[in-house]
């Protein structure tokens, strides 16, 4: 019998190794249309979650604060504008395209941010180095969630804060209707404006096996966070969790 450790990608169980090799090349396939597929799938809504991730930060001038699987940037520019030149915004992501376009999106709007191309399981930082730490609708690509969150907690300085902005278990009542858009709707959209059908199928099954509000929230508790609490957002399609450092 084989003891090789596997975990989901999607709805498919894979080997712990390929997970991560198999989310890279679906961000690669989607890195140039990713934010106008943002838009189009969460009517910009997607604007609207991060600006209440962003009030909800504490972050403001002077502040360091770490944007994990920063993708396209749009909570790190946020982020690099509120704290000011006295501040600084780290930006990571373990994929080398998405943190491109991040670069470029900065750069178009005069800001810039030091950046690391890295595993968020390992992060390449000091502890109590941050001020807040967040990750946006990251946290479900990585292959040991647990890790990642402890990891983000380490780097936190005490009475910082850790944001996880995620999609997650939608109110009952309107479950039918989201998984019909999530696997009827969606990827049609993702193969005529991103031309990759499976990505966009991909995501919406990561959606669903993503952790609900109340275990992600025992899960950062687990890594050390206190005062974990969260914000339901459209209904419970996406949740902001906040918690602090020790």
């Amino acid at each position: 019998m084989s003891d090789e450790r596997t975990t989901h990608f999607g709805y498919q169980q894979v080997p712990e190794e390929e997970k991560a090799k198999r989310v890279g090349a679906v961000f690669r396939s989607v890195a140039s249309s990713y934010d106008l597929m943002n838009d189009l799938m969460s009517l910009g809504l997607h604007r609207a979650w991060k600006r209440f991730a962003l009030e909800l930060s504490g972050v403001r001038a002077g502040s360091r604060v770490l944007d994990v699987a920063s993708g396209s940037g749009d909570l790190a520019r946020a982020f690099a504008r509120r704290a000011g030149p006295t501040g600084q915004v780290w930006m990571t992501d373990i994929n080398h395209a998405m943190l491109g376009v991040g670069r470029d999106r900065l750069l178009d709007e005069g800001l810039t941010a030091p950046m690391a191309l890295c595993d968020a399981e390992k992060l390449p930082f000091p502890d109590a180095t941050f001020d807040c730490v967040s990750v946006a609708f990251g946290l479900r690509n990585m292959t040991h969630k647990d890790r990642a969150l402890a990891e983000m907690a380490r780097v936190a300085r005490p009475g910082g804060r850790v944001l996880v902005l995620e999609f997650s278990k939608v109110w009952k009542r309107l479950e039918r209707a989201y998984d019909a858009y999530s696997f009827g709707i969606l990827p049609r959209i993702g193969r005529y404006v991103a031309r990759d059908e499976e990505a966009y199928r991909y995501l919406a099954e990561s959606i669903r096996m993503h952790p609900d509000q109340e275990t992600l929230k025992g899960m950062m508790e687990t890594a050390g966070l206190a005062r974990v609490e969260y914000f339901n957002m459209t209904a419970g399609v996406v949740a902001l969790h906040r918690g602090y450092r020790l």
